[in-house]
């Protein structure tokens, strides 16, 4: 009988199991007790690897977090304050989906499968662009499936109608900058499929070498070097004149972003741009080394780029050493500051002049800053950054007088977010991006405010320029859409007071008769 009542044990501790997990009250301590064990589990792994841990709320309710928009009190940012509802609810997400380092391993990190951009709900269509140098990049085009783009339908208003800036036929193409690795991260592959739901037109702007674009010069592009990418703007709008063009990178992508709106000015042909963690000062990013689980991983991946190429580049830099390295800093340092030393056997036929003219690592980043240029910004451009990204510098190094001083930068910076993360609970057991949803609505609101604002400037142009004047102009804002920039009236006024950082109220005062939101067309 003893025998018997041991082999029915099992059996009967399973039905007394099954029956007690019919109580809600102990389906709930079981998830509590299970989750407690892998946050323990996780908080020790973490101390094992050396990374550094975040407290995070278990409950949403418990979280405090909120979100400091740091800006001029101009216009644009009452409305935004206004009408962007993204802005005005913080992420707010439990863990794991809050923790910044499941973020960075899950949506940076992980190897992107065959296949994934499908599951994510879209698939490209590439366009390879030839460079005036005879370099290439490559512009991915993300197309929706049939059975998403059924969805979209159903769910939004596609943009191209009056709704949007309050233009007809009016196409809004996303220009989406990878981060400085290129890869096409799960991250990457959510923004491409949200934009196409919610009516945009996402293309993925790859660089020389980068995301299977084949290397077809020797020599990669700097970090803050814009030069290809003023080409790629170009060729999108000789190609979709009558379109709306916006921008937004993914972490340190951003030094390409801001060194393009820099370089550009007021000759950019961007409506609005957004940077989602972003690298303000490439060189401080560059020398301060992330922990060293992320930044082993950045080094080998990069390797793994320039080993790929390692025939075509030994004429101009040293492969072998580049590949020995140790640090992000040293690569690049190697990759760009140092000269390849010739072999003299070699014909004399080919011109390495070039090769004396590298500069040393100061002189580098004095053209390569995401921020060298920071003043002749004429876009509107908002950063999403977070005080536990475990990545980027911290927080305390964000040029917060730059957002004070300039009417074209607005920070949103929020307590939790990690990098590229910014975790939303989505009401099912999962998580979603809310820096997606703040970037793509921030786009429309930006395009029907100056939608607003050129049709109350429209209004003043006959008593300056006639009715002539007024046809030209209206043909240049809502036909070609050449350009979106901002004007300020009174520039010097500006620049005595850009190193000043005044009360909101004064700021608020002086704005109101200093500056306009109207666009000029220069070129």
């Amino acid at each position: 009988m003893c025998v018997f009542f041991i082999y029915l044990l099992p059996s009967l501790l399973l039905v007394l199991l099954k029956l007690l997990l019919r109580w809600t009250w102990i389906c709930h301590l079981a998830d509590s007790t299970v989750q407690q064990l892998g946050r323990c589990m996780w908080i020790m792994a973490c101390r094992l690897l050396k990374l550094p841990y975040l407290t995070v709320s278990e409950d949403i309710g418990e979280c405090q977090n909120g979100i400091r928009l740091i800006c001029k009190p101009t216009a644009l940012a009452n409305h935004l304050k206004k009408h962007c509802q993204a802005l005005s609810h913080p992420p707010l997400a439990k863990w794991p989906h809050a923790d910044p380092h499941r973020q960075i391993i899950t949506d940076l990190l992980w190897p992107t499968k065959e296949g994934a951009e499908l599951k994510a709900g879209v698939r490209f269509t590439r366009d390879n662009l030839l460079l005036k140098d005879g370099g290439i990049v490559a512009m991915d085009w993300a197309v929706s499936l049939p059975d998403h783009q059924a969805e979209s339908k159903k769910n939004h208003h596609h943009l191209g109608g009056a709704a949007f800036g309050g233009l007809s036929r009016n196409l809004a193409i996303v220009i989406i900058i990878p981060n400085a690795l290129g890869r096409v991260t799960p991250h990457l592959l959510r923004l491409c499929s949200q934009a196409l739901q919610e009516g945009f037109y996402p293309v993925v702007f790859h660089r020389r070498g980068h995301g299977g674009c084949p290397l077809t010069t020797p020599h990669y592009q700097g970090f803050g070097n814009p030069s290809d990418l003023v080409q790629a703007v170009a060729y999108l709008r000789s190609h979709h004149p009558s379109s709306t063009l916006f921008a937004v990178s993914e972490g340190s992508g951003s030094g390409l972003l801001l060194s393009y709106l820099g370089e550009c000015g007021s000759s950019s042909y961007l409506t609005a741009a957004a940077c989602i963690s972003p690298v303000f000062h490439g060189q401080l990013w560059f020398e301060n080394k992330p922990p060293w689980l992320y930044h082993w991983i950045d080094l080998i991946y990069r390797k793994l780029q320039v080993n790929r190429y390692a025939t075509a580049l030994s004429c101009v830099m040293d492969v072998a050493k580049i590949l020995h390295c140790s640090s992000l800093r040293d690569m690049e340092e190697l990759m760009f500051c140092a000269t390849k030393q010739l072999d003299h056997s070699l014909s004399g036929s080919m011109d390495y002049s070039r090769l004396s003219q590298k500069p040393d690592w100061t002189s580098y980043w004095e053209k390569n800053e995401p921020l060298r240029d920071a003043d002749e910004v004429a876009v509107p451009v908002l950063c999403l950054c977070s005080q536990d990204d475990p990545l980027l510098p911290p927080v305390y190094t964000v040029p917060e007088t730059l957002f004070h001083n300039s009417p074209y930068f607005l920070l949103a910076l929020t307590e939790q977010g990690g990098h590229c993360g910014f975790m939303n609970e989505d009401g099912r057991g999962g998580a979603k991006s809310w820096s997606h949803s703040v970037v793509l609505e921030y786009f429309r609101i930006v395009a029907d405010f100056f939608g607003v604002e050129e049709k109350k400037g429209l209004k003043d142009v006959p008593t300056h320029f006639g009715s002539q004047g007024l046809t030209h102009s209206a043909s240049a804002v809502f036909s070609r859409r050449r350009r979106s920039t901002l004007l300020r009236k009174e520039r010097a006024i500006l620049s005595s007071r850009r190193r000043q950082v005044s009360t909101p109220s004064d700021i608020f005062e002086e704005d109101q008769e200093v500056f306009t939101w109207n666009r000029s067309y220069t070129r």
